[in-house]
């Protein structure tokens, strides 16, 4: 009886305790702090210092822990705490929160620094993450019968089957099966963008603006939609090894390039030029579809997609979350909505960064050491001013004193 008395104190007090009292809290801080910590490595191995030795290698644990360790959980932040939105009922805090969060802390201290392990252990560690996520989003969304908000658990379903495949492609030795899994989590990624980003880029915009929001056209929204599914679709396909012709999966990626450019196009974009936190939403959409775009070329070109996909993962994601993150901390802390000091330069470092990594490589890859440099610089100074105005939000309570 004592036992269970004293696990309720304690369950009670890790609740009060501000960074444990919703997911955005923990998650947000940690993958910015992991990104600037984990692209300071990548710039060190750029310039030939080794300052790790992790699993799998430098390269490899680059490109897993920027999908695994920092959008990962960015993404966990942001589902965990809109599901209880979603559905209305509470979503995970307080000692739950911070088991989950140390999950996510042991597969990121297991990739740098494996000790000598058997390799199926710091697999199996990062691999429980997401899952947990998954289960938690399913048993809230079931409960409250929130059918439409199912989508994001296939997603989260492949995105681990994503990491196993990376997994098993170190382990195996299977250069090829890495790089499919990581083009296709790389996509399952472009898909949540196109799923969260149409629910609430042209939403934000019009109230922030008072423009009068255009309806949907429900043609264009499955297309959309739709044709990132089949974007995905086909390149698990590449990754199982079957052989879809190249010529099919880049026409399949223009079709999608193109409905989410006209789709963005009538989400007023044009009238955000004041407001960073919606012209860094409206910007980092757009490099879905430039990436998509440049992937379908390289593909018709026989080439490597490696400019397309850091147009998606800094341009897209990396801008995208930093935005998203700004505005959620706001709103989940009660604090005003408005763009704090500096975010503007970050949001436009960011976009910096991905047009000096992706279409302007493409163009000028001969200045390669200074895009890759840069590149580095702007996304670390972005991340690093987020800090400085959101690291007390982010532990500290509410503002209006409620719960959250």
């Amino acid at each position: 009886m004592q036992s269970s008395s004293s696990s309720s104190v304690r369950s009670s007090t890790l609740t009060r305790l501000p960074v444990a009292r919703l997911a955005f809290r923990p998650f947000f801080l940690l993958a910015a702090l992991f990104s600037v910590l984990s692209l300071g490595i990548w710039f060190a191995f750029w310039h030939g210092d080794i300052l790790l030795r992790p699993f799998g290698g430098l390269m490899f644990w680059h490109q897993h822990e920027m999908l695994f360790g920092f959008a990962a959980a960015v993404v966990a932040g942001f589902l965990l705490t809109a599901v209880q939105n979603w559905t209305g009922l509470p979503s995970i805090k307080g000692g739950p929160l911070l088991v989950l969060v140390g999950v996510w802390l042991a597969g990121r201290l297991l990739m740098a620094f494996p000790l000598g392990l058997p390799p199926w252990l710091p697999a199996l560690v990062d691999l429980a993450f997401l899952p947990a996520v998954a289960g938690i989003m399913a048993r809230l969304v079931i409960a409250a019968k929130r059918w439409r908000n199912l989508i994001f658990l296939p997603a989260l379903a492949l995105l681990t089957l994503g990491n196993l495949a990376m997994h098993l492609g170190v382990m195996t030795g299977d250069a090829e099966l890495i790089r499919h899994a990581a083009h296709l989590v790389v996509l399952l990624f472009s898909l949540l963008m196109v799923v969260v980003g149409g629910r609430v880029i042209a939403m934000f915009t019009a109230n922030r603006l008072g423009l009068t929001r255009k309806p949907p056209i429900p043609a264009l929204e499955y297309l959309s939609l739709g044709s990132v599914m089949a974007v995905v679709l086909g390149q698990l396909l590449v990754m199982l090894g079957v052989a879809v012709p190249a010529s099919l999966l880049a026409a399949v990626m223009g079709l999608a390039a193109l409905a989410n450019a006209v789709r963005l196009s009538r989400w007023g974009g044009l009238h955000s030029w004041r407001e960073p936190l919606l012209w860094g939403l409206h910007l980092s959409y757009a490099f879905i579809p430039v990436g998509l775009a440049m992937w379908a070329l390289a593909l018709l070109g026989g080439s490597r997609a490696d400019a397309a996909l850091h147009a998606l993962t800094i341009g897209g994601m990396g801008t995208m979350m930093l935005a998203m993150m700004s505005r959620v901390a706001l709103g989940h802390t009660a604090r005003p909505i408005r763009t704090l000091p500096g975010i503007g330069v970050a949001l436009a470092l960011m976009v910096a960064a991905a047009l000096l990594r992706s279409p302007i490589l493409a163009l000028f890859p001969q200045i390669t050491h200074w895009t890759y440099n840069l590149g580095i610089i702007f996304w670390c100074l972005a991340y690093v001013i987020f800090l400085f105005h959101y690291t007390w939000p982010l532990l500290s309570a509410r503002a209006d004193g409620k719960d959250g």
